[in-house]
């Protein structure tokens, strides 16, 4: 029996537990019936994928260090209890795994990122992943058939910091066409959205600070800016909710359900994406599937994230005074978007999960099985 194995034991919530059921779902759809899928979860109670064989860790994610423990040792044992064809690690780090083909999963784009002084006092753990992940990402790397990241910037930059690499791009699975009810917005005032986790990178001061010059433009009563969160999360936010609670047009909504998000999105007159770093930008292709105008950070994630769109613009990710530009002229109705044509990645590049299995598992029937030892 060919058996393939995911490992992802630290996702539980969030895009990275999206990924994973994304992963899984595409997984039990395209691989040969025969094929035995394994799953190395956090709680079983996670996936609902009737075809997986499910193994719960619970206590890898307690802490990093037994994180790691299970990377390079607890798998390692596993592997030999279960043989593998394929091993997929959604987990960044390469684990050392006794498998025909092992492929790693990088999503964490921190260790590309240049943190400043206030992001670092901010957020001190973020800080850290900066200094180490490149590290992390660098051991046993070699030992990987593919390792996979979803934008080609990011491959450009490992392929920057790291030497040769079989790099693969692939695109996440989005299914952007399951609604196409036309969102209902309001005339005024004009509703802008930020759909974001308050993290240091996520750069709302720069919005915030839009709104501002807006308000001393006397346009405060025009417009209102939502932010999805409350003040409460950590010590970003309340900084935020601190300096820019009083100032008029700026609403912090908290974090919102599916449902809720549905809602913002059909009363938005268009979302605003000032961050700094993402591995991709959900909002940004839900915004889309929206048929919302898009002002984005002039970033590489952005423009690869945005594609071939039409009603979009793109402004410095830190200049305040031209996002305030651009929602002055949305107001006003004489914005002129940018619009953007987009080509596919180069080669080897997946648009979606069914294509990378296909591509990961090519020719996976046909290798011969090697003897079970102890990886280096």
């Amino acid at each position: 029996m060919t058996r393939v194995v995911v490992s992802a034991v630290s996702f539980t919530e969030g895009g990275p537990l999206t990924v994973l059921r994304e992963c899984l779902a595409s997984a039990a759809k395209v691989l040969p019936a025969e094929w035995e899928i394994v799953a190395l979860v956090h709680d079983k109670q996670l996936i609902q994928e009737s075809r997986i064989r499910l193994i719960a860790i619970p206590g890898a994610k307690r802490s990093w260090l037994r994180r790691l423990r299970w990377e390079w040792f607890g798998f390692a044992r596993l592997s030999r209890e279960i043989p593998t064809d394929l091993w997929l690690s959604l987990h960044d780090v390469t684990p050392r795994v006794v498998a025909v083909r092992q492929v790693v999963y990088c999503h964490n784009p921190s260790p590309f990122y240049r943190v400043s002084l206030r992001e670092a006092l901010f957020e001190p753990k973020f800080f850290l992943f900066n200094l180490f992940y490149l590290g992390l990402y660098r051991l046993f790397i070699q030992r990987n058939a593919h390792v996979v990241v979803q934008q080609e910037w990011l491959r450009r930059a490992f392929l920057a910091r790291l030497g040769p690499l079989p790099i693969v791009v692939a695109h996440p699975s989005l299914d952007l066409d399951k609604d196409s009810r036309m969102p209902t917005r309001p005339d005024t005032p004009a509703v802008f959205l930020y759909p974001a986790l308050p993290r240091a990178f996520k750069n709302f001061e720069t919005l915030c600070e839009a709104v501002r010059i807006l308000g001393e433009r006397g346009l405060a009563d025009r417009l209102e800016i939502r932010l999805t969160l409350s003040g409460t999360e950590n010590r970003y936010a309340r900084w935020l909710v601190d300096r820019y609670g009083a100032t008029p047009g700026i609403r912090f909504i908290g974090r919102q359900t599916t449902d809720e998000m549905d809602m913002q999105y059909r009363r938005a007159t268009a979302v605003v994406f000032p961050s700094k770093l993402e591995t991709w930008g959900l909002p940004i292709s839900e915004a889309k599937r929206y048929g919302l105008p898009l002002l984005v950070a002039d970033l590489p994630y952005a423009h690869e994230t945005v594609g071939t769109y039409g009603p979009v613009s793109f402004f410095p990710a830190e200049s305040a005074a031209a996002l305030a530009e651009l929602m002055q002229s949305m107001l006003e109705n004489r914005w002129l978007p940018a619009g953007q044509r987009a080509a596919e990645p180069a080669q080897p590049f997946a648009r979606d999960w069914d294509s990378l299995w296909q591509f990961l598992c090519d020719g996976l029937e046909h290798v011969p099985p090697r003897e079970p030892t102890l990886p280096p």
